[in-house]
């Protein structure tokens, strides 16, 4: 473990800091005002420390620290180090994919506009990033029409030049054929000029413009010019109307949006220019350090715009949750843009329901990077092994159950269990409980109840005759899961004990964080290693249980709270309530309806119109 400084020797001055292993390799990088007050924190009892920062202090041998002259060059040589040393103990943001981007490289004798992905070059302007490679193609394809510049290789313009003979797309129309002098330099320069304004957000001048020419033909009797620059104007409205306006015309501004839990993130974002959504880019982070909400966007923001922004840096930057330290942030940006940069949280209106669209679209990015791992064969595999070498099982466990609570205030208590089968959800086998016995809030008793009743089950199952067939609990777990704490383990090892089935069926509890889980007779919880396929498995598998439960207590509750006045109504079964509800637009529509109003219901008897406004407007 790291020795603390000796007092006075760290400066109370701003600078990054570097915790250092025994072999010397960097395993933390960090930032402060004052690197004095900001390490001080660090050496205090290891139990007040977050899980995580309390790990890292353990495995530090060494702290060292560079003094710089202000909070934004702190925040600057945070990210270098971070950058060039990769550390363990670091958010690090992984790209789910490598984004395709529309480039026009403008440093080309003939600029070409083109798709490209991976690293930026110099003289080349970008435009995205998009979602999908064909995205951008069919706008490129669109734009071509109207600005006809080349797109092909230098190897084919060259060989085109020599031939003295234009390629395919100068006959379309898509090519202007600067390979064979169809077009001066200086009208080639000004049809790459107008993509790139175009492509800038500037719509409106070039279509006035097309507008302009085309009126001018017509008034002119050049019909077919004219027809030409309809066809041309019909594609870049087409084009224009495939970036979706989301704000005010002049706002330029990039929106980021976050969702995920403690062990990652998904980030989104929206590149808004000129009021139109020009781009966007998703990537998903590792959360291995202890953030804030705030500290995480500004980890985000540290990561998207410390290298040069593909779309700059727009006036306005929107994000999900107020930034830790958003004063040095914004001096930051600003200075990277040359003017005034704000940090917003949109609290109402157009752009916060941006906000949210960005934020659906970021939890669908986890959604999906979590469907990916689950998919994979292989990883199924190792979290299988790697979760019996971690919890000492005698077996890996092939068939696991995971058992969590839902209520509100005691009221609707349910119980779920979820089983995982080869690292997949086995949703055939998922069973719900309704808590019968216990009165008033205590999740230990109805956990007592739901497995009691589970594996009650499964031995009266299992001492059923062969060839009677199986129930719906005769398969034992090879691994019970519970969620919560010590006081749930020692739920479930009780209701094991009891039956007699302590020594056949391993009991684990998930805490409320996942790196920890409690086994019987441990008084430490087991630490499951970070980035191991064993604790995304374990992470699905408590999600399963809490969302399973969450969704029948929520049933129940619809059920209890929906037990409308319209129930027991001679003649008003199912079908017709479900009706009349939906073509009244609700419960207290029925309420209010009068009895003509239900006798006009051509479906409905008058016998049982008139027993409906009885029941509704008694005394």
């Amino acid at each position: 473990m790291v020795e603390r400084p000796p007092p006075g020797s760290i400066p109370d001055a701003p600078g990054s800091y570097q915790f250092k292993d025994s072999r010397g390799r960097v395993i933390y990088v960090g930032k402060a005002r004052s690197l004095r007050q900001r390490l001080s924190s660090y050496f205090q009892n290891p139990s007040s420390l977050p899980p995580r920062t309390a790990q890292m202090v353990e495995t530090a041998e060494s702290v060292e620290w560079i003094q710089v002259r202000n909070d934004v060059e702190a925040l600057m040589l945070e990210y270098s180090l971070i950058k060039q040393h990769q550390p363990r103990f670091n958010v690090r943001l992984r790209d789910d994919k490598s984004y395709p981007f529309l480039a026009v490289t403008l440093d080309d004798d003939w600029p070409r506009a083109m798709v490209m992905r991976g690293r930026k070059r110099k003289g080349t302007r970008y435009f995205g990033p998009y979602a999908h490679a064909y995205a951008i193609r069919e706008t490129l394809d669109l734009l071509l029409r109207t600005f006809p510049v080349r797109t092909c290789s230098d190897n084919k313009l060259l060989r085109h030049q020599r031939s003295g003979r234009p390629c395919l797309l100068f006959h379309i129309e898509k090519c202007s054929g600067p390979c064979v002098g169809e077009v001066s330099e200086e009208d080639y320069d000004r049809l790459v000029a107008e993509l790139v304004e175009f492509l800038d957000g500037e719509t409106d001048p070039v279509i006035r413009r097309l507008e302009e020419e085309m009126a001018a033909a017509a008034a002119d009797l050049e019909f077919e010019r004219a027809a030409r620059l309809r066809d041309r104007l019909a594609a870049v409205r087409k084009a224009v109307e495939k970036q979706q306006m989301v704000a005010d015309r002049a706002e330029d501004l990039d929106v980021i949006g976050l969702a995920g839990d403690e062990l990652e993130a998904s980030v989104q974002v929206f590149y808004v220019r000129r009021g139109r959504v020009v781009g966007r880019k998703g990537f998903v982070l590792d959360r291995s350090e202890d953030l804030s909400s705030g500290e995480l966007v500004d980890r985000v923001l540290e990561g998207l715009y410390s290298e040069e922004p593909p779309m700059g840096v727009p006036k306005q930057v929107l994000v999900c949750e107020e930034s830790a330290d958003r004063a040095l942030h914004e001096a930051w940006l600003s200075g990277l843009r040359g003017s005034k940069v704000t940090l917003r949280v949109p609290r109402r209106g157009d752009k916060r329901a941006l906000l949210e669209t960005v934020v659906e679209n970021a939890k669908e990015g986890l959604a999906r990077h979590r469907l990916r791992r689950a998919a994979d064969h292989n990883s199924r595999a190792r979290a299988l092994n790697e979760l019996q070498k971690a919890l000492g099982l005698p077996e890996a466990p092939l068939r696991i159950e995971c058992y969590d609570m839902s209520h509100i205030q005691g009221s609707d208590y349910v119980g779920s269990m979820v089983v995982f089968e080869d690292g997949l959800p086995r949703k055939s086998d998922y069973r719900r409980f309704k808590i019968r016995g216990v009165a008033g809030n205590d999740d230990f008793a109805a956990m007592e109840e739901v497995l009691s009743r589970r594996l009650s089950a499964y031995l009266t199952e299992r001492e059923r005759p062969v060839g009677e067939g199986s129930g719906r609990f005769s398969y034992p777990p090879q691994l019970l899961l519970v969620d919560g704490g010590k006081g749930q383990l020692g739920v479930a090892v009780r209701v094991l004990e009891e039956l007699g089935l302590d020594e056949e069926i391993p009991v684990a509890a998930l805490a409320k964080r996942f790196e920890e889980v409690y086994l019987p007779g441990r008084e430490e919880p087991v630490r499951i290693p970070r980035q191991s396929e064993a604790l995304y498995l374990l992470q699905r598998v408590r999600d399963e249980a809490h969302r399973f439960a969450v969704s029948y207590h929520r049933e129940l509750r619809g059920k209890r709270m929906t037990a409308s006045v319209l129930d027991g109504i001679p003649g008003l079964g199912p079908a017709r309530k479900k009706r009349l509800v939906k073509e009244l637009g609700g419960v207290n529509a029925v309420k209010r309806a009068s009895l003509e109003e239900l006798q006009g219901l051509s479906w409905l008897p008058d016998r049982v119109a008139e027993a409906i406004h009885e029941r509704l407007h008694r005394g």
